[in-house]
């Protein structure tokens, strides 16, 4: 399905301000929706110079808060007659049109209502409001006080003065409509309170009823900070202004509330605002807990790795103490893997999602064999390709395989003083990463088989390939010469 941004590029010659009035709105309009009990889909004119202009579904969105009309996807359609005609009635005329009666769609009656959409004394497109009428039911208070916010906000688009051009809209996580609803009047005095508004304040200290009450300074003085409470009395005073605002967080006996300040202007004449609160204090909580538990993680990722580097310094000090060749050679592998292990939790140290940069890891685990190799040949390390970012689980054990693949190819593959090239190449897919180990050396014996190799670096490969990646692993002559590693790993979750 395509997006709003393609429908209108591929469809209409709207400007960018038109563009960005129109996805501020549908940024906006699940509010719209709840609060009208109908479904809104968004019209643009395909060819407005047309004397009968064609119109295109370019955004639908569903209420919340009642039954849909449309339960089939109807973006990217056409308008039919007589429907085309009333959207450039509309259009033209840039005033609402209601229906008096409703209509039957699909064996459901309807009742439908075309919005204009205006910016900048232009209409540029035409929002159908559509309200399943299959459930009858006698309106509620807080039915009543929803239709008239809705109907406000409706004007208010085809005055072009909703949303304001000025407010980033709250995508996600923003107060709704069914959270907790206040209309406040003109004064800024409460003459509607829906129930999850009620609790809410109830929950912030106050058990009195809200209606008559002057919101701003009683919010203000249930907020525990006064800089908060300031704050958001300002935005509901701001609001009754005319100033929208985006959401903001406060805390007040123990609870954590989200509010949102909407002014409502139809035909630009002050009808108090909108004030949507959600209470956020278990969100919070557990946003909290996670917080708390991550910090420990991470702290003991990062005390792992200081473990494993002192362990490291304690070898390295125990080599340039030992006389006997072949000890101190097997003690300066085993730094270089305890190294390896802690450049691992080094990074996840300060990740926040138990995952790993396996390019960065790498890169500075070939630095590190390299320079100890450097000594004793003029080999160049490279990488080529990326790994991405792998989980935890993976990270460790592949970092281990993939440095005893390199220093296996520093040791054997070459001549003491010869030069050449060792190149580390990855292939990632959606399910899959394939990782080559390639040198220019002398080349496997003719005799090699990996399945008896009795070198400790390539039993820990297998082990580690076998057991921890659940992947493959084939060494081949390369061509003309050298020497091929290739390292097959599936992604998919393990269990």
């Amino acid at each position: 399905m395509s997006t709003l941004s393609e429908l209108l590029a591929r469809h209409t010659r709207l400007p960018g301000a038109a563009v960005g009035h129109l996805q501020r709105i549908v940024a906006e309009w699940q509010l719209l929706a709840d609060l009208a009990f109908a479904d809104l889909l968004m019209w643009v004119p395909v060819h407005v110079a047309a004397p009968s202009a064609d119109f295109l579904c370019v955004a639908h969105v569903r209420p919340t808060t009642g039954p849909t009309v449309h339960p089939e996807d109807v973006v990217g359609t056409r308008a039919a007659d007589p429907e085309r005609r009333r959207l450039r009635q509309a259009l033209l005329a840039g005033s609402i049109l209601r229906e008096e009666q409703p209509c039957w769609l699909l064996g459901v009656p309807v009742r439908r209502e075309v919005v204009p959409v205006r910016l900048a004394e232009q209409s540029i497109a035409v929002v159908g409001r559509e309200a399943n009428l299959a459930v009858p039911r006698v309106p509620s208070p807080l039915e009543i006080a929803y239709l008239g916010v809705a109907a406000d906000l409706c004007q208010m688009l085809a005055d072009g003065t909703f949303p304001d051009a000025d407010t980033t809209p709250d995508l996600h996580g923003g107060p709704r409509a069914g959270d907790g609803l206040l209309r406040v009047d003109a004064q800024g005095i409460v003459i509607y309170a829906s129930p999850n508004a009620l609790s809410a304040y109830h929950r912030m200290g106050h058990a009195a009823e809200l209606r008559g009450e002057r919101l701003a300074p009683l919010t203000r003085t249930l907020i525990s900070d006064s800089f908060d409470g300031a704050e958001v009395a300002q935005r509901i005073l701001g609001a009754l202004q005319g100033n929208p605002s985006t959401r903001i967080e406060a805390e007040a006996a123990g609870a954590t509330m989200l509010f949102r300040a909407l002014p409502l202007r139809p035909r630009a004449a002050p009808a108090g605002a909108l004030v949507l609160i959600r209470d956020v204090t278990e969100l919070r909580s557990r946003d909290r807990a996670l917080l708390s538990k991550d910090a420990t993680i991470r702290e003991i990722h990062h005390r792992v790795k200081n473990n494993l580097q002192t362990v490291a310094a304690l070898l390295r000090l125990q080599a340039r103490r030992t006389a006997n060749v072949e000890a101190r050679q097997a003690l300066q592998e085993s730094v270089r893997r305890v190294a390896s292990i802690a450049m691992v939790h080094e990074t996840l140290s300060m990740s926040l999602d138990e995952r790993v940069d396996i390019d960065e890891v790498v890169d500075k685990v070939l630095a590190m064999v390299a320079e100890v190799s450097g000594q004793e040949s003029r080999v160049v390390v490279r990488r080529e390709g990326a790994f991405g970012t792998l989980a935890a689980e993976l990270a460790t054990p592949l970092v281990m395989v993939l440095t005893e693949l390199v220093q296996n190819a520093l040791e054997h593959a070459f001549e003491p003083g010869r030069c050449g090239e060792v190149v580390l190449s990855a292939e990632r897919s959606a399910g899959s990463l394939e990782v080559t180990v390639s040198d220019d050396g002398r080349g496997l014996p003719a005799d090699f088989s990996l399945a008896r190799a009795e070198r400790l670096g390539l039993q820990i490969v297998r082990t580690l390939v076998g057991s921890e990646l659940r992947g493959s692993l084939d060494l081949q002559r390369g061509q003309p010469r050298g020497t091929v590693a290739v390292l097959s790993l599936p992604l998919a979750l393990r269990r």
